[in-house]
């Protein structure tokens, strides 16, 4: 079972303490999905009480604006003493190098998360828009969106929009880090499939875990097959990940990315391993006869889709269809027009 300590979230501009030093704020998105959860901790460098910041929000003005407001009435004018950002997405990221020049402070990431965001910023490594959109025409996009390919040419870079530039330095985290921060110790750990390298962290002393995307109380994370790794097996990285949190205790306070904290931590991994073993089950059954990922999108979402949502939804489609693919029990192949197509292995319903 779940619960939910704090009926309401904050509001903008406000805070809520969830363990003594550790601060609740949140700032708006311009999608559906309208708000991501940051983390503020009481920390203390060379004797100066100051702050740590964990995760960033997007680079926008009204998300700066609030920022400025933050410095002043919850951080009391005390200093930034470092910025940890789980992984590169913009909601995380987006407002990383305004604030590291803001306040001095220096970026921890991991490895991967900090070469993503610089090569998504760049359009380099194969994270350019284009190199996603020939993925999905080979998926069978432009069967549910003819025009999806010349509307892509056309967007503005969406990485970009909520970036404003990436810290050139970083302090590398690694798995299995630990990270003094306060008198708190938090225990780094990475997690695969909705990032390259995601970190989450864990105070085993006070039972807190900052679980980023990884673990949401009551949505889904996003795992999709994208253009830079056509071949990708992105959901059972995923699903995998989840064995990193066996050993937490199921009443560890999940301080998420996205939704309300909660506990529940082991109830709530049940959850969402039956959710995509639902989801799997569904597409199988659907895989009678030879179908791509464009197909299934009305297997798998029962929702209409706008054109930021289909984007996700394409690449969601795919990772469920390689992860069938990948254990044999569907195979794959391209028609005459370099569509893939997947179908049920004989014997696999």
């Amino acid at each position: 079972m779940l619960t939910y300590p704090y009926e309401n979230p904050p509001a903008d501009g406000e805070s809520i303490e969830v363990a003594p030093g550790v601060f609740w704020i949140r700032m708006p998105l311009p999608f559906a999905l309208d708000h991501i959860n940051l983390w503020l901790l009481r920390d203390v460098k060379d004797g100066i009480v100051g702050w740590t910041i964990v995760d960033t929000g997007y680079g926008s003005a009204e998300t700066r604006a609030l920022w400025e407001r933050h410095f002043v009435e919850t951080m009391q004018s005390q200093p930034v003493h470092r910025i940890i950002v789980t992984h590169y997405h913009p909601d995380h990221v987006g407002c990383a190098n305004w604030l590291h020049e803001r306040t001095g402070a220096p970026l921890w990431m991991t490895a991967t998360e900090f070469m993503s965001a610089h090569a998504a910023a760049d359009d380099a490594a194969g994270f350019d828009r284009d190199n996603s959109a020939k993925l999905f025409v080979s998926h069978g996009i432009a069967r549910v969106r003819p025009d999806f390919a010349a509307a892509q040419a056309t967007r503005t870079a969406a990485f970009k929009r909520g970036v404003a530039g990436v810290p050139r330095q970083y302090h590398r985290m690694m798995d299995g880090d630990d990270i003094e921060i306060g008198r708190r110790q938090w225990r780094v750990s990475t997690v695969f499939g909705h990032a390259p390298e995601h970190a989450v962290l864990f105070c085993a002393a006070d039972k807190l875990l900052i679980s980023g995307d990884q673990v949401l109380p009551r949505i889904s994370t996003n795992v999709g097959v994208w253009g830079n790794q056509p071949e990708a097996n992105p959901l059972k990285q995923f699903l995998d990940s989840f064995d990193k949190f066996s050993a937490m205790p199921d009443d560890t306070l999940i301080l998420p990315s996205h939704g309300r904290v909660f506990r529940g931590l082991h109830t709530r991994i049940a959850e969402l391993k039956q959710h995509h073993q639902d989801r799997l089950a569904d597409l199988l059954a659907a895989l009678a006869e030879p179908k791509a990922a464009a197909d299934v999108l009305g297997v798998l979402f029962k929702r209409s889709l706008d054109d930021h949502q289909l984007v996700f939804a394409i690449g969601e489609a795919i990772a469920h269809l390689h992860y069938l693919w990948h254990r044999g029990t569907a195979t794959r192949a391209q028609d005459r027009e370099g569509v893939y197509l997947f179908q049920r292995a004989a014997g696999k319903l």
